[in-house]
C-alpha cells in the first residue's frame, strides 16, 4: 500500500470535483468562456511536465488516433458548454445528479455501436435510474419550464461526455494517460476558442474573482480530482472508483446549500436517491459480469 491511503485520495478527488458546479455558478462569464479558460489553464499547467517527459510520444500517435482524439476533444468541449449552461437554469443538485447518468449512456452506446449484451438486472437498474431522473424533472417542471430546460441540457451534456469517453478508450490503449489527456484538453481548448469567437463573446475583461474561479476549476476538479482518480486506480478497483464518483452530486448539493443558499427539494432528494441506487445496482452487476467473463477465460 502507498503512504497515502487510496480511499483518502478518492475522497479528496470526489471533494475536488464536487466544487466544479459551485465554481461555475459563482463565475459571471458566459459558459463557453468559463469552459475555455478552464481547459486553457489546465493545458498550461500540464505543459511543463508534458514537454519534459512525454512530448516524444506525439510521434507514435497514428492518424486514426488523431481523428479519435479530435472527436473526443470536440465532444468534451460541448459537454462543458452545455453542462455549464444548464447551471444557469437549474439547480446544482439537479444538474450534477443528471450528469452522473453517464454509465447508462455508455451502456446504450456499447449496445448500439459494439453490440454488447447486458443482463436483465443491468437493464432494470437503468430503468430505475431513468425513473429517478423523471422524478427530478417533474419536480423542476413544477418550479419553472426553464428549470426543466436546464435538466435537458444536463442530460445532453451527459451524452456528450459519454461520446468523449467512447472515443478515448480506444486511443488510451496505445498512448499514456498524460499524453492523451494533454492532447485532448488542448484540442478541446482550441474548439472552445473558436466557439467563443463565433458566438461573439468577449475573452476579457472579467472581474478578478472570475479569473480565480477559472484557475481553481483547472486545479481542483480537472487536475487534482481526475488525477487522483487515475492514481487510485492502481490500488482500487474500477467499480470502487465508480461508486465513489457517484458521491459527487451529494457533495455538490451540500456545498450549493451552504455556499449558494440553494434549497434542496424533496423531489431532488427522492429522484437523486433513486438514480444513485440504480447506478450502484448497475455497476455491481457490471462487476459481477466482468468477473464471470474473466473466470471463463482463465478456465
Amino acid at each position: 500500500m502507498p503512504k497515502v491511503n487510496p480511499y483518502v485520495a478518492l475522497a479528496i478527488g470526489v471533494a475536488s470535483v464536487s466544487f466544479s458546479a459551485i465554481l461555475v455558478k459563482l463565475a459571471t462569464a458566459p459558459s463557453g468562456v468559463i469552459a475555455f479558460y478552464r481547459l486553457l489553464f489546465t493545458v498550461l499547467l500540464m505543459l511543463p511536465v508534458f514537454m519534459v517527459k512525454y512530448r516524444h510520444e506525439l510521434k507514435f500517435i497514428e492518424k486514426k488516433d488523431w481523428l479519435y482524439s479530435i472527436a473526443a476533444g470536440v465532444f468534451l468541449a460541448f459537454h462543458f458548454i452545455l453542462w455549464f449552461e444548464s447551471l444557469n437554469y437549474t439547480s446544482v443538485a439537479s444538474s450534477t445528479v443528471l450528469v452522473t447518468l453517464q454509465p447508462l449512456f455508455a451502456f446504450a452506446g456499447a449496445y448500439l455501436f459494439f453490440k454488447e449484451r447486458f443482463s436483465m438486472k443491468a437493464i432494470l437498474s437503468g430503468i430505475i435510474a431513468i425513473a429517478g431522473s423523471l422524478v427530478i424533472s417533474w419536480g423542476d417542471l413544477r418550479i419553472s419550464g426553464m428549470a426543466l430546460w436546464g435538466d435537458i441540457l444536463s442530460l445532453i451534456a451527459c451524452a456528450l461526455v459519454t461520446g468523449y469517453l467512447l472515443f478515448g478508450q480506444n486511443v488510451r490503449k496505445r498512448i499514456s494517460s498524460i499524453t492523451y489527456t494533454f492532447v485532448v484538453y488542448a484540442i478541446s481548448a482550441v474548439a472552445l476558442f473558436f466557439y467563443v469567437i463565433f458566438k461573439g463573446e468577449a475573452l476579457a475583461p472579467y472581474p478578478a474573482s472570475d479569473w480565480i474561479y477559472f484557475v481553481l476549476l483547472a486545479i481542483f476538479p480537472t487536475l487534482l480530482g481526475h488525477s487522483l482518480f487515475n492514481w487510485s486506480l492502481k490500488w482500487l478497483s474500477t467499480s470502487t472508483l465508480s461508486m465513489g464518483i457517484l458521491l459527487e452530486p451529494v457533495g455538490a448539493t451540500i456545498l450549493a446549500y451552504f455556499i449558494l443558499d440553494e434549497p434542496i427539494l424533496w423531489t431532488q432528494v427522492l429522484g437523486g436517491t433513486i438514480i444513485l441506487g440504480g447506478l450502484m445496482m448497475f455497476l455491481k452487476d457490471e462487476k459481477k459480469s466482468k468477473e464471470h467473463k474473466e473466470a471463463q477465460v482463465s478456465v
